[in-house]
């Protein structure tokens, strides 16, 4: 398992990285110990373009600074008040684009997600949806802004393809508000039959 290199993230075409990450795995090693999961579910989100980005027509806060670092940043912000939402961020510095990663299949340290999670037993809700991926994988506001070439956070290849064949394409989740044509742009992309996909696996 090799860990992604700097020349994964700093590409110009962030929907194509977000269909490559589709079979790669994030790994995080925080004191709680080591966990990692297969990612089967993204979504991609351009720039200042996307009506549907936090950085839409060059929006810029403290919220979603790190939107706005260099490729292969990690970041995460709050959703409802209590999901830790875990992105990647791509191409240039000052150049938001980012991947939202929504769900994971778990791998290594199941023992850990469930107890972070609460959950006695495995199944698929304990990484499905972004806000259980945070969750089960350690991830939080803190870690917004790390370096995922470094060795807390970072995503691994083994060698996993997502081809074709097995990739699913949809508009995103939750991003009705937004309009068009944002909200209608097929930018989900997900591994077809993974149990732990969350929504609907709509073509």
């Amino acid at each position: 398992m090799k860990k992604l290199t700097i020349d994964f993230f700093d590409r110009q075409d962030v929907i194509q990285i977000a269909k490559e990450l589709l079979g790669k795995i994030i790994v995080t090693k925080f004191n709680e110990g080591l966990t990692t999961g297969r990612i089967v579910e993204t979504e991609a989100y351009l720039s200042v373009d996307d009506k549907a980005s936090h950085a839409f027509n060059g929006r810029r806060t403290a919220r979603n600074e790190h939107m706005y670092a260099k490729a292969g940043t990690s970041y995460v912000y709050i959703c409802y008040g209590m999901h830790h939402l875990f992105n990647v961020v791509t191409n240039k510095k000052d150049i938001p684009d980012a991947v939202l990663i929504r769900a994971v299949e778990p791998l290594q340290g199941i023992d850990i997600m469930l107890k972070r999670t609460g959950k006695r037993k495995l199944d698929n809700t304990l990484t499905k949806g972004p806000g259980n991926v945070g969750k089960a994988l350690g991830i939080d506001k803190q870690h917004s802004g790390l370096n995922l070439l470094g060795n807390q956070l970072y995503i691994a290849d083994d060698g996993f393809v997502a081809d074709k064949e097995i990739t699913g394409t949809s508009i995103r989740i939750g991003v009705e508000g937004a309009g068009e044509p944002s909200a209608s742009l097929p930018y989900r992309f997900y591994v077809k039959g993974n149990k732990f996909v969350s929504g609907s696996p709509v073509k």
